[in-house]
């Protein structure tokens, strides 16, 4: 996944905004002329780093002077204590930024981070870590970006872009089978349906209706491995969804039910922000 840099450049300074409000009254008392200033992005802990673009674009939007040197990229493996980035430009642009952009590489770090733990867990297997939509309002593009660094695969972006069918479909619709079958006849046929279901029972019905795409939800392993053997041998060319719960203690015993994708909420509503610290001094 590929960010556009002039959407990174206006989601940048919209989040800048937020914390500059009318202005930063601390660096404009303490700062005066042109006084210049280089910083130091430093790694803390061991972490994969993502979103030094959008950090950079932080600065730029108060700046476009602004130079940055990087020793690292989105993707790569930083040991703690490691300088991966410098930066120099004005003072005060350094001074007002910083907190803005060190909480998007922060944030986004720790996304990258997670995920590659989960990618990792489960690398020799033929199964694959997807993100989902639990992802902070404002952030989804950037959250989802994200997780393709640390070695994951995006689902659907928003509601508008692929059909899960849901518990709350199903109840409305008065079963898997209709469910489906309504939606088969309101969508695209170049539109793949997917469709959640939870017990055996509701596995024979998404099989029976032609669902593309069968998510199993919550199921233990053993009931998993027995719908994914059902699912192998009546409708092989259906893709299967784990979901529900995973972690890093389970994820490895799920991928080897022989699921081919395993949807983890965690990677975005749960990943710790990593420890970076930008360490500025005067030129």
């Amino acid at each position: 996944m590929d960010l556009d840099p002039g959407v990174v450049f206006s989601i940048a300074a919209e989040f800048l905004r937020e914390d500059l409000g009318r202005g930063d009254i601390t660096t404009q008392a303490i700062v005066r002329g042109g006084a210049r200033a280089r910083g130091r992005f430093l790694a803390k802990q061991d972490l994969i780093l993502c979103g030094l673009e959008i950090a950079e674009a932080v600065f730029a939007s108060l700046d476009g002077s602004i130079q940055v040197e990087s020793h690292s990229y989105d993707g790569d493996a930083i040991t703690s204590g490691t300088e991966f980035a410098r930066i120099e430009g004005p003072a005060a642009v350094l001074l007002s930024g910083e907190r803005t952009a060190l909480n998007l590489l922060q944030h986004l770090s720790g996304i990258a981070t997670i995920t590659r733990r989960f990618a990792d867990a489960i690398s020799d297997t033929a199964a694959r870590v997807v993100d989902t939509r639990k992802t902070a309002p404002g952030l989804r593009m950037l959250e989802k970006y994200a997780v393709t660094v640390g070695g994951g695969f995006n689902h659907r972006f928003g509601l508008d872009d692929g059909v899960i069918i849901k518990d709350n479909h199903i109840a409305i619709a008065g079963g898997v089978r209709r469910a489906v079958e309504i939606t088969r006849r309101s969508v695209s046929h170049l539109m793949k349906i997917e469709v959640e279901v939870s017990r055996e029972s509701q596995v024979l019905e998404a099989i029976e209706a032609g669902a593309d795409v069968i998510m199993l939800d919550n199921m233990s392993l053993a009931d998993m491995t027995k719908s994914v053997t059902l699912i192998s041998e009546k409708a092989p060319a259906t893709i299967i969804e784990a979901s529900g719960g995973v972690t890093l203690e389970t994820i490895r015993a799920i991928a080897e039910c022989g699921v081919n994708m395993i949807s983890v909420g965690a990677l975005t509503h749960s990943a710790p922000a990593v420890d970076i610290s930008l360490k500025i001094a005067s030129l």
